[in-house]
């Protein structure tokens, strides 16, 4: 897997386009692009990596991913079934034509916002009903009318109560396509083997490194350690089989996500979730009442 540099779909006379893609499965490859990318997921569920963070998505999340973003989703199911997933897509290159255009006056409000949250961020359930309703109005109109609902749309952004969830605040340069053939190859690795005990040993040959320059490399290029990555990896597959609903116990949950012992699963998901295993399940269960 490499970062690859992934042009988006133009048209000459389009400042926003607004994509809707029915495909088996989402794009496999670790990639960035120019635009920021408003996604709305409306059919699939997974993990999302953006740069050095993990995010669970499901149906109905919406999530901003910035400008050069190195990022993957990854679906919790492979699948050849067309229209396996379902999103629409909102871009738009904040350093384009529309780069005047934000720096006026009057939308020094947005201005602070973008800036906040200039690793992109991951829209509170609160605020589904309102900016997906924009999402759609803008799918459906053109030319003016599309961006008069495009600016309600940064509008809704710059009000939101409860604040939005920053999606990665690692800020650095984006990677070169052979830093990103690595990380990409890195993460999909410990994806698929994140149930074993896996070592730094192992991941470190995978990647033509010794163990001490694998550490550095991965810390310099992610802002954090490679056992915290990998923890939070393990605790985000956790909380996503937890709130699935299909398991025997939580004692089977820590054991299917790669820890040898029930007491360090705990220890680690408090740590990476602020809370413990059965208090988050409890809150889950009782917000979806």
């Amino acid at each position: 897997m490499r970062t690859l540099q992934f042009t988006v779909p133009v048209t000459p006379d389009k400042t926003v386009i607004v994509q809707e893609d029915t495909l088996p499965q989402f794009y496999p490859h670790l990639h960035r692009h120019k635009e920021a990318q408003l996604i709305w997921i409306i059919k699939g569920e997974g993990t999302l990596i953006a740069e050095n963070t993990m995010h669970s998505f499901r149906p109905n999340d919406i999530f901003m991913i910035a400008p050069n973003q190195s990022h993957v989703f990854k679906g919790r199911r492979q699948t050849t079934e067309v229209g396996g997933i379902h999103t629409i897509s909102v871009f738009y290159d904040p350093n384009g034509p529309l780069a005047n255009f934000l720096q006026l006056p009057e939308l020094s409000q947005l201005n602070m916002f973008l800036k906040e949250y200039k690793g992109g961020f991951k829209l509170p359930d609160a605020h589904f009903r309102s900016v997906s309703k924009h999402i759609g109005k803008l799918k459906e109109s053109n030319d003016m009318d599309q961006m008069l609902h495009f600016l309600h749309l940064l509008h809704t952004f710059c009000r939101m109560n409860p604040k939005p969830k920053h999606l990665s605040t690692f800020s650095r340069e984006p990677v070169t396509d052979g830093e990103g053939m690595r990380m990409g190859k890195i993460y999909n690795y410990v994806l698929q083997r994140y149930q074993n005990a896996l070592t730094l040993e192992e991941v470190a040959t995978e990647t033509h490194l010794t163990p001490q320059a694998f550490c550095r490399y991965f810390k310099k290029h992610t802002g954090i350690t490679f056992v915290t990555f990998l923890n939070e990896m393990r605790i985000n597959q956790a909380c996503k089989r937890l709130t699935s609903g299909e398991f025997d116990s939580i004692a089977m949950v820590a054991y299917n996500c790669g820890f040898n012992s029930i007491t360090n699963f705990n220890r680690v998901f408090k740590s990476v979730a602020g809370t413990s295993p059965k208090e988050y399940l409890s809150k889950y269960l009782s917000n979806m009442k």
